[in-house]
């Protein structure tokens, strides 16, 4: 007679809905242990977790009293329509983070033993997404404060500023899986740094530095249509930061909409590739 191991508290085998539950039981119990291993992975490693905290801080002051007095406009009030920038560009580099840990727990071994363990195939990369958000939200904080201290203000209410903090995690989110993905695609960690360096243009190719109404029609175009310029458009509008501009292409023109909807897009193509990705591994 075989016996049957289920994790805590499943259903039994054969009840009514039990299949159904406990696949999302189990994706919530597996997730929730890939990401205390990835939170762990981040204790451990506590000088990558400062760079990576810092640059964002360093790109702020050098830019802003840099940039600042290149620009037309004033130096605080760059300052100001920088910070929502930066924080998408730093959401953005999701694709970096991600892809670079994928990569290493798959030159390193580590992701072809986790998929003989008996866990949701899905759970690996969704404990990865997860806790870099959580990391992403705890990493703002420092960011936020050294730009009310440079003079950002959130002008649009609170109710505006935990929806822009809401849709930039989201945001990370979705960048995040595109990250995991192309990891588990190179399957090497110096190939996976070397293209992740190479993300550090998208930012420049969009709004999030310098207004995009002064750039060639072509390049405009390009700019408009980059997701990091509909949701830094949708931050500056929702802390009341800078109007939306006129004119633009819809994703900028309709910031929330288009951010929410390249978010949408994003997690529809690369949630299902990343799964598909690390269930079959190299084949």
């Amino acid at each position: 007679m075989s016996t049957v191991t289920t994790r805590p508290h499943d259903p039994a085998p054969g009840s009514v809905h039990g299949a159904a539950y406990g696949s999302a039981y189990g994706l919530a119990y597996d997730g929730a242990a890939m990401l205390g291993r990835q939170l762990r992975r981040v204790r451990n490693n506590p000088g990558l977790l400062i760079l990576t905290q810092t640059m964002p801080i360093t790109m702020l002051l050098f830019f802003g009293y840099v940039f600042g007095s290149a620009l037309a406009m004033p130096g605080e009030e760059y300052r100001a329509f920088l910070v929502p920038g930066l924080l998408v560009a730093t959401a953005a580099n999701g694709i970096m983070t991600g892809m670079f840990q994928a990569a290493q727990d798959t030159h390193r071994g580590v992701t072809d033993r986790l998929r003989t363990l008996p866990v949701s195939r899905a759970a690996v990369p969704l404990g990865q997404s997860v806790a870099d958000v959580l990391v992403t939200a705890a990493g703002t904080v420092p960011l936020l404060l050294v730009g009310l201290a440079v003079g950002w203000r959130v002008e649009g209410g609170a109710l505006g500023a935990v929806g822009a903090v809401g849709l930039l995690l989201l945001f990370r989110f979705a960048t995040t899986w595109i990250g995991i993905f192309l990891g588990l695609l190179t399957r090497n960690e110096e190939a996976a740094g070397q293209l992740g360096g190479a993300t550090f243009i998208l930012p420049l190719l969009s709004n999030a530095y310098i207004p995009t109404d002064g750039l060639p029609g072509w390049l405009r175009t390009v700019a408009e249509w980059n997701p990091i310029s509909a949701v830094t458009t949708a931050l500056r509008d929702l802390f009341g930061n800078a109007p939306v501009p006129e004119g633009a292409a819809w994703p900028v023109s309709h910031p929330v909409a288009g951010s929410l909807a390249w978010c949408g897009v994003l997690l529809a193509v690369f949630v299902p590739l990343a799964v598909r990705r690390y269930a079959h591994g190299g084949r």
